[in-house]
């Protein structure tokens, strides 16, 4: 009788990793598929899409490089200029609605986190149009400024709940000491806000930095101007396509993305566990 609730217990452990082995092979089947893709040439791929194929064409990686060389700069511009703008203006909106009294305070937060629930596809065409009647098209500000008026909403949600669940006895003190809202905002606010600024920048990293759409839609006529993403289409033509060099473009292209994240993902996970607390 003492045996059999130690067999059900070891089988059902077996069987929970089996599930989890199963579901990590799933996740990582695809990378592995364009890892084994980006060392063939295109006899290779047609020929064995799914087998280890000899030679390894490392070159694929130096070619692809080559080309996506002059588009890494701008997708450096414009996901870090829009990276800062959404932490640091962000980060005073959030404050001021978790800090400040004044009227209207909730109505219109809530009014910011509204624009959480519309669609992304269905701004495209108004904000083209701002754009266009601005004369910002094929210009880098065509997509800095938009994915800084885009990417705050959820930055000013994430770190207004961090906010407001910081001790206000840490600002009676420092009021008590002379300090004004600016100086309580520098000196004690914004330290203890590191790990969420954190999260807030890798988000709008993300999402500027494989975004595709936007920088097309705006930049088309102006090659130079091509981000990372868009740079991609290069490897593509009307009637083929080297797949070798569009995997190996895809690996090079997430680098930058993989090398930053090792870097800040211990800010990452306070971030996240400090927003998590503080809801």
């Amino acid at each position: 009788m003492a045996i059999a609730p130690r067999v059900t217990r070891r089988g059902r452990s077996i069987s929970v990793w089996a599930v989890l082995g199963i579901l990590v092979a799933l996740t990582y089947a695809p990378i592995l598929v364009v890892l084994s893709v980006s060392v063939k040439d295109s006899a290779q791929f047609y020929n064995s899409f799914w087998g280890i194929s000899l030679p390894f064409h490392w070159e694929n990686f130096g070619n692809a490089g080559a080309v996506l060389a002059p588009y890494l700069l701008n997708s450096i511009i414009v996901s870090g200029s829009s990276m800062a703008g959404v932490v640091v203006l962000s980060c005073f909106a959030a404050y001021a609605f978790a800090r400040f009294r004044f009227a209207g305070r909730e109505v219109l937060y809530y009014m910011v986190l509204a624009l959480m629930m519309i669609p992304g596809v269905l701004t495209l065409v108004p904000q083209f149009l701002l754009v266009k009647n601005l004369g910002l098209l094929e210009t880098r500000w065509a997509l800095i400024l938009p994915y800084i008026a885009s990417g705050q909403v959820l930055a000013i949600f994430i770190m207004r709940a961090f906010f407001a669940g910081l001790p206000e006895e840490l600002f009676e003190s420092a009021r008590i000491d002379g300090a004004g809202e600016l100086s309580a905002f520098w000196r004690i606010a914004l330290p203890l806000t590191k790990p969420v600024l954190g999260t807030v920048a890798i988000i709008q990293l993300l999402a500027t930095w494989n975004d595709y759409v936007w920088p097309f839609v705006v930049t088309q006529q102006t090659p130079d101007l091509y981000t990372l993403v868009v740079g991609l289409v290069s490897f593509t033509g009307r009637h083929s396509t080297d797949w070798g060099l569009l995997m190996a473009g895809n690996i090079l292209a997430a680098l930058p993305l993989v090398v930053v994240f090792l870097f800040a993902v211990r800010y990452f996970v306070q971030g996240l566990t400090a927003g998590a607390l503080k809801v």
